[in-house]
Parts: C-alpha cells; sequence; structure tokens
C-alpha cells in the first residue's frame, strides 16, 4: 500500500509505519500465512506491546492466518510527541485508540480483499475490540474478546469520579496515584504466597519474570489512559449501545478462573449472558480452570491457542485460499 514504510527485514519483528490521520503514524507487526483463510488483526493490552503476541502470530499464521497487530499509542514503538507513554491523547483518547484500529482494518481489507477479518483484544485490547465492534461492525467478521472486565455500575462510576478529581488536582498528562492501587497492585497482592506483584498474571514463573525485566511492560498509566479505560467499560455495559452490532455476528468470550482482574471470571461470564439476553446468537464465552490473566502466556497456552484456531474455524466461512 502507498505510503507504508518498514523497518529491516520482513520478520515479526520489523515494523512497518502506517500514516494515519493527525499526520502521526502506527506502528504494527503482521505475519503472512503461506495461503491465508482469514485476517485476524490483534489488540494487546495496558502496560505492554505488540512484540509480545509474536508465539500466537505465528501459531495463528501456521493455520493459514495472516495476522496485524499494532502498538497502542502510549505504548511499545509508539511513543513520541504525539503519544507519551501511558496515555493514548490529552482528551477523548479512548476515540483516537478506535480510529487507529480502524485505519490498520481499513488497510488490512485493501491489502486481503474479500478475506474474513476478525479483531481479537486481549484485557484493555478487549476494551477496545468491542468498543470497536459497536461503531465498526461491517468491518468484521467476528469478535474475540479475552479477559476483559465490562462490569459498569457503582465501582466505575467511583473510579471515574476520582479520576475527575486526580485530574483537576494534577493534569492528565500524569500517572494516576490512584488506580495502580485500586488494580494492578491489588490484584497483585490477591493471590496467595504471591512471588512478585505480578504473579496475578500467569502461574508461569518465567512469563512473569519476562514481564518484569521487560522495560516497555508493567508502567502506570496516565490519569488520562485510565479515564479512557473507564469510559470504554460503561459505554461496553450499556445494552444500548449494541444496537448496530448484527445478532448473528460470532463472539469468542474468554476468561481466566484465577484471574482477580475479571473477578475469576466472573465478570466475562456476566457479558456472555448480557448479550445471549440481547439476542445474540453465536457467543462462545469460555472461563479457563487453573488460568490467571494472560491466557496466552500461561501454563495451559497450547490448549488455549487451539481452542482460539478451533472456534476460528468453526466460527468463519471458508473462502478460496489465496496466496
Amino acid at each position: 500500500m502507498h505510503g507504508i514504510k518498514s523497518d529491516g527485514e520482513m520478520t515479526f519483528k520489523t515494523i512497518h509505519h502506517l500514516p494515519v490521520a493527525d499526520k502521526s503514524e502506527l506502528p504494527f507487526r503482521t505475519v503472512r500465512a503461506a495461503m491465508p483463510r482469514a485476517v485476524v488483526q490483534l489488540c494487546h493490552g495496558l502496560a505492554e506491546h505488540s512484540a509480545r503476541y509474536e508465539r500466537f502470530a505465528f501459531a495463528l499464521a501456521a493455520a493459514g492466518y495472516d495476522v496485524y497487530i499494532h502498538d497502542h499509542r502510549g505504548h511499545g514503538t509508539n511513543i513520541g510527541a504525539h503519544a507519551p507513554r501511558g496515555m493514548f491523547a490529552q482528551k477523548q483518547g479512548h476515540i483516537v485508540a478506535i480510529e487507529d484500529v480502524r485505519a490498520l482494518n481499513r488497510h488490512i481489507h485493501e491489502k486481503h480483499p474479500g478475506l474474513p477479518v476478525v479483531l481479537f483484544g486481549h484485557s484493555m485490547g478487549g476494551l477496545i475490540t468491542l468498543n470497536y465492534v459497536l461503531d465498526h461492525a461491517d468491518t468484521v467478521d467476528a469478535a474475540a474478546v479475552w479477559n476483559a472486565n465490562f462490569d459498569g455500575g457503582v465501582q466505575s462510576a467511583a473510579a471515574l469520579a476520582l479520576l475527575y478529581m486526580e485530574r483537576m488536582l494534577k493534569g492528565s498528562d500524569v500517572p494516576s496515584s490512584i488506580l495502580p492501587k485500586m488494580t494492578f497492585r491489588a490484584w497483585g497482592r490477591s493471590i496467595k504466597g504471591h512471588r512478585t506483584l505480578f504473579d496475578w498474571l500467569s502461574h508461569d514463573a518465567a512469563e512473569v519474570d519476562a514481564y518484569i525485566a521487560d522495560p516497555l511492560c508493567g508502567f502506570d498509566a496516565s490519569v488520562a489512559l485510565w479515564i479512557d479505560i473507564f469510559r470504554m467499560i460503561r459505554r461496553g455495559a450499556d445494552d444500548h449501545n449494541f444496537s448496530k452490532v448484527p445478532r448473528d455476528m460470532p463472539f469468542n468470550l474468554v476468561g481466566g478462573a484465577e484471574d482477580p482482574a475479571t473477578a475469576n471470571g466472573a465478570a466475562v461470564q456476566r457479558l456472555g449472558e448480557r448479550m445471549r439476553k440481547m439476542g445474540f446468537k453465536r457467543v462462545d464465552c469460555t472461563i479457563l480452570p487453573g488460568t490467571r490473566h494472560e491466557s496466552l502466556n500461561e501454563t495451559n497456552r497450547d490448549q488455549v491457542m487451539q481452542n482460539f484456531l478451533d472456534w476460528l474455524a468453526e466460527a468463519l466461512p471458508s473462502p478460496a485460499l489465496t496466496s
């Protein structure tokens, strides 16, 4: 596509740069299947980055799926004057984040006309994925929302009130001093006999240690980004916002039975129940036993990835294979 720039040899480590509407560039990675049957567009979570999805991307490509994943603003390689670390934007960052997904999705459709596109999001990426589908359901054929908590109500309203107070006192571009205590640190302390405060991510100590050692992971998000997160939660918690989404669209909801971020999977189950009551006919909801927050980095990850491949095969049509 005209305007795309790439750094270095074409591998998953290659960073491509897609020009976007505000004249910045969206960095993304891609893996191509030998004979792709569909495209899976990935959205990573909070305080992490696209490079952590290499294993998953190659598993998908080996099964016949092209893969694209970008770094959200303020994350990974997408940090600069336009996006300081831990921030989507000064204002309305959740809308900016969704528009970035739309830009990459548009590029995917231009590169792969006729192929089905599945949008996959983990954690904060799951919030973005569902919010994207609420606006742009006609641009994806199926969606996977993993380890995302869409419980609105009093707690999210209280969190937003605290964040608005923080913004008034300190500004929006500084790390929140309140929300990390209520989320990451509280979740870390909830794991009995925890070795580190990031044990809530996975039972696999090597994966936890890799996250801790990664300078692009584990940072405290800005007040603005936390506000964006809770706005996306509350939007996904309102059934009225699902009116434009086809009731026959396939959804894959996954949670961990030992994930404190989703109340041990209960929040994921509640989303599935809500969607079924709204008339969605193809909602596959799985709560994985013995699994914490990062399903793709858990000790049972091979089975988790195979489960997703099985769902893809069932959810998508079988178009003629293309090179």
